[in-house]
């Protein structure tokens, strides 16, 4: 049976190892050997010895022929190379895996290294863009047929050129506050339109788009596809950025890219790309590579996401956790709603059985009290006041009745006063012959002086030995002949 025949009955013309059972269960027929061709057997099949001698009919199996790489590279010399790690993983103890760019042109090949390689690599701290010297011997992993190298030893030269100039960059960008904290922007809490940056139809595109709507099935996106890597990377980010900033409908911006080399993400730390990260307005999270990789955009954006599937579930809130955040907050208002109206319910049983309410005629008994006591007091000030009053009135009546000129008329003394009715103090003021008025307590008499003697004041006060007798008339009238008048 040949080759076609095999597969027009649904076999299959593989690898030996793996059983060439038909499906009715009988083994292949092997092919008629050639004349002065030379076989070996793989598995349960003889197949020619030489790649020369294989035919259409007479194929080699995928593992014989990466088997036979596999001893043929075996073969090859360990050798010293130079280049410069494009990214590397040393997530396994004693293991690590690097990718070796060469120094000049787009060229790299795979390094595996195991035990004190590995080790070493760990030592000297080993990271994406140093530059190393190494020395290892080619080898194949049958399983995929993959060529790399097997490290046995391995020097570090120093850090490479692509990576000294980004961390100039870096500091140049941090100098001037690019970086700064208080710089950036806070997500939003409850997006509606998501600005989306990546490559069309990429892995990174359909994370962040099947994660948020998982998360928040109402959110919109506006996409904005760009080259992720290359040299027009830089430019066409960067018009995503600033078109998506402008735009009044975008909430937030997502920049997303799958994993990737050193080499492969050196856009996004690219100067323009992270200037405009830095001066957006909106809210932009970079989701650049995996967690292992960093770019200088990560730096300027407001959120670094570790993957395109983190940065969904950064930006968007979970809405089952809404609804259990809205459950709850419902049944704490239930709750203190219902202790309210508890409180409320005993506040008002206590008003109705209390005796103040249920007869509100006793809340005017202390008052009335109240009242009838001031009343009574005010009753006993206001006597108080007239007894006052009316004595001190007494006693004015008498200081006025003391001190009245009538008074002293009604001891015996008149008041003696000329024809014009100046009253009389001198018996030397007043000529004889004139006409005098005599004022006493109960009327006046008519009198014409005859004579007089003057008589000091003094002198008079001794004789009478009364001061009050020392009246304006100076006593009684002396040698004059009285008339009765009114």
């Amino acid at each position: 049976m040949n080759l076609s025949d095999i597969i027009a009955a649904g076999g299959a013309g593989g690898d030996g190892a793996a059983g060439g059972a038909t499906p009715g269960g009988r083994e292949p027929e092997a092919p008629q050997q050639r004349a002065g061709i030379r076989y070996d057997h793989w598995g349960r099949r003889e197949v020619p010895m030489y790649a020369h001698d294989t035919t259409r009919d007479e194929p080699w199996p995928v593992g014989l022929v990466s088997y036979k790489y596999a001893v043929t590279v075996q073969k090859w010399p360990a050798s010293w190379v130079i280049g410069q790690i494009g990214e590397i993983s040393m997530r396994r103890a004693g293991s690590v895996y690097m990718t070796l760019r060469d120094l000049d042109e787009d060229v790299s090949v795979n390094v595996v290294g195991f035990g004190e390689f590995a080790h070493a690599c760990a030592d000297l701290q080993l990271r994406q863009g140093d530059k190393i010297v190494m020395y290892g011997k080619p080898d194949i992993w049958q399983k995929e047929t993959r060529l790399s190298i097997k490290g046995m030893e391995v020097y570090r030269l120093g850090e490479g050129d692509l990576a000294a100039r980004i961390e100039q960059l870096r500091r140049k960008l941090k100098g001037e506050g690019l970086f700064d904290a208080e710089n950036k922007v806070p997500l939003p809490e409850f997006p509606r339109c998501i600005g989306l940056i990546c490559a069309p139809q990429s892995r990174a595109e359909t994370d962040v788009e099947k994660n948020a709507l998982l998360r928040w099935p109402v959110i919109r996106f506006k996409k904005r596809y760009a080259k992720v890597q290359g040299p027009e990377c830089p430019q066409q980010v960067t018009a995503a950025i600033r078109e998506l900033d402008a735009d009044p409908d975008v909430d937030v911006i997502i920049v997303a890219r799958g994993g990737g080399s050193f080499e492969d993400l050196l856009g996004f730390s690219d100067e323009g790309v992270v200037r405009a990260t830095a001066a957006c307005r909106t809210p932009i999270v970079s989701a650049i590579g995996h967690e292992d990789d960093w770019t200088l955009i990560e730096l300027a954006a407001d959120y670094r996401a570790t993957t395109p599937t983190g940065a969904a579930m950064a930006v968007v809130p979970d809405v089952n956790e809404q609804w259990d955040t809205i459950a709850a907050a419902r049944h704490s208002i239930d709750v203190i709603m219902e202790r309210i109206v508890r409180v409320q319910e005993t506040t008002l049983d206590g008003y109705l059985h209390n005796p103040l309410l249920t007869n509100p005629a006793t809340m005017l008994d202390p008052m009335e009290a109240q009242l009838h006591m001031d009343r009574e007091r005010l009753g006993n000030a206001m006597l108080r006041l007239v007894d006052w009053g009316q004595g001190a009135i007494e006693r004015n009546k008498a200081t006025l009745r003391a001190l009245s000129p009538q008074s002293t008329l009604e001891r015996g003394y008149a008041i003696v006063q000329s024809h014009d009715g100046h009253v009389v103090q001198d018996p030397d003021d007043v000529p004889d012959g004139s006409e005098l008025t005599l004022v006493v307590s109960r009327g006046t008499i008519r009198a014409t002086k005859t004579g007089g003697r003057h008589t000091a004041p003094a002198a008079q006060a001794s004789a009478t030995g009364d001061p009050a007798e020392d009246g304006p008339a100076g006593g009684p009238a002396e040698d004059s002949s009285a008339e009765d008048g009114e």
